[in-house]
């Protein structure tokens, strides 16, 4: 299923910020220092298991709660 991550980050994004873009921002800076720039992921990316199970990891990190 193509779009897999872009989405796992735009809930960890979402979730984390409430609509606040500093949040957001800080957010998207700490997933990017983690390892995975979000900026080249979109909607018909192909899903990589191994970024999804850090973007996992990373929800856990930030306290988020993710499907």
């Amino acid at each position: 299923m193509a779009g897999q991550i872009k989405e796992l980050i735009d809930q960890i994004v979402l979730s984390r910020s409430k609509g606040n873009a500093t949040i957001a921002s800080t957010t998207m800076t700490k997933i990017c220092l983690k390892g995975i720039n979000a900026n080249i992921y979109t909607k018909t990316s192909t899903d990589d298991p191994d970024v999804i199970n850090r973007l996992r990891q990373i929800a856990l990190e930030l306290g988020v709660s993710i499907n």
